[in-house]
C-alpha cells in the first residue's frame, strides 16, 4: 500500500515548473495589477448585504485569459481548471479552493462584454509596452483574418429556438472560392516588434482596406506596409505609404515594380507571423459566441492575449526593440 505524500502537490508543480510551464512564465512576467482598477470599476455591486462573496475579479479574469489561451468553452474551462495543477497555479487556485462554475464564468464575461472595456484594457496594456520601449515605430503592418463562427441558416416553421441562435450581426464572404461565415479582425502591427498596435472589429464582407485609414492619424510620422488590396485608401500627407502594387489587365509590372513589391513585401510579411501565432497556437480564427458585441470582446481579448505572450518572449529572451 502507498503511502500519503503531503507534498505531492508541490512536487508535482516542481516538476511542471523544471519541464517549462508556459502559464508560470506568463505569470512571471506579467503585472496584473495593472489591469485591476479597471475590472473592479465594472463590478460596483454591493456585496455587503450577504450571501457567498464573488470570486476574486482578477482571477476570474485570467481565467479568460486561460481560455483565450487554449481555446476553451465555459463548461471545458470548470473542468480543466478542476483537473490540471498548472491551471490552479496560474489562476492561484489550491486544490481546497471552490473553482468557478460554468454559469460564473459565462456571467462574468458577459459583464465585461457589456462594459466595453476590452478596447481599455488592450490599450492599457498597449501603453504599458510603449513605456518599455518595446514597441520600435519603424513602420507599421496593416492586414485583416477571417473570424469563424457557427454557420447556421434560418430554418422555416416555428423552430424559434433554432433562430435565436443565428448570429445576425455576422455576414457570409468568399475569398479564392471558399466561402466564410464570421467576423474580421483588423490589426495594425508594429513591424519590427510585432506587436498588435491597434485592432477593429467588422463583419466578414467588409474590405481589408475599409479601416485602413482610420489606424493613422495625421499627429503621428509612420511607414504604412500592406499588401495590394489596399492601393488607392488615402492617408495623412504625414504617412508614407509602402503599399504593394499590382498588375492589370494588358499592363503587367514592371521589373523596377516587382523588385519594389519584394522589398515591401519582406516587411509587410511579418504580419502572417501574427495571424499564424493566432491561428496556430491560440485557434483564434474561430468564435463560438454571437453577436457583434461579443466577436469584439472576444477579438479584442484574442489580441491581448497575442501581445502578452510576445511580450513575455522579450523578457525572456532580453530582446530589447529601443
Amino acid at each position: 500500500m502507498s503511502q500519503i505524500n503531503f507534498m505531492a502537490e508541490d512536487n508535482r508543480l516542481k516538476k511542471l515548473s523544471e519541464i517549462g510551464d508556459p502559464l508560470e512564465k506568463l505569470n512571471r512576467y506579467m503585472d496584473w495589477s495593472l489591469f485591476t482598477p479597471t475590472i473592479n470599476g465594472v463590478f460596483n455591486a454591493d456585496f455587503s448585504k450577504g450571501g457567498r462573496p464573488p470570486f476574486a475579479r482578477l482571477m476570474m479574469f485570467k481565467l479568460l485569459i486561460l481560455q483565450r489561451i487554449y481555446n476553451i468553452a465555459d463548461d471545458q474551462a470548470e473542468f480543466q481548471i478542476n483537473d490540471r495543477l498548472s491551471f490552479q497555479r496560474f489562476l492561484g487556485l489550491t486544490m481546497s479552493d471552490k473553482v468557478p462554475d460554468a454559469k460564473t464564468i459565462w456571467l462574468f464575461r458577459e459583464t465585461l462584454v457589456k462594459a466595453e472595456v476590452i478596447e481599455f484594457l488592450f490599450q492599457l496594456f498597449y501603453q504599458e509596452l510603449e513605456i518599455r520601449g518595446i514597441i520600435a515605430r519603424e513602420g507599421s503592418i496593416n492586414d485583416a483574418s477571417f473570424v469563424e463562427v457557427p454557420k447556421r441558416r434560418k430554418k422555416s416553421g416555428d423552430n424559434e429556438y433554432s433562430n435565436r441562435q443565428i448570429d445576425n450581426d455576422a455576414n457570409w464572404t468568399k475569398k479564392g472560392n471558399v466561402s466564410y461565415f464570421g467576423y474580421k479582425n483588423h490589426i495594425k502591427v508594429d513591424a519590427k516588434s510585432k506587436i498588435i498596435t491597434d485592432y477593429a472589429v467588422t463583419p466578414a464582407s467588409t474590405h481589408d482596406s475599409r479601416k485602413f485609414s482610420e489606424f493613422y492619424t495625421e499627429y503621428e510620422n509612420d511607414t504604412a506596409y500592406a499588401d495590394s488590396a489596399y492601393i488607392g485608401q488615402e492617408l495623412p500627407a504625414n504617412i508614407k505609404q509602402e503599399i504593394c502594387e499590382r498588375a492589370y489587365r494588358n499592363k503587367p509590372l514592371t521589373d523596377e515594380q516587382k523588385s519594389e513589391n519584394r522589398r515591401k513585401s519582406k516587411v509587410r510579411a511579418r504580419v502572417e507571423h501574427v495571424f499564424g501565432f493566432i491561428e496556430g497556437h491560440m485557434h483564434g480564427s474561430t468564435f463560438r459566441g454571437k453577436g457583434m458585441e461579443r466577436a469584439e470582446f472576444n477579438v479584442g481579448l484574442t489580441n491581448l492575449v497575442y501581445n502578452m505572450e510576445r511580450f513575455v518572449f522579450f523578457r525572456r529572451t532580453g530582446v530589447c526593440m529601443a
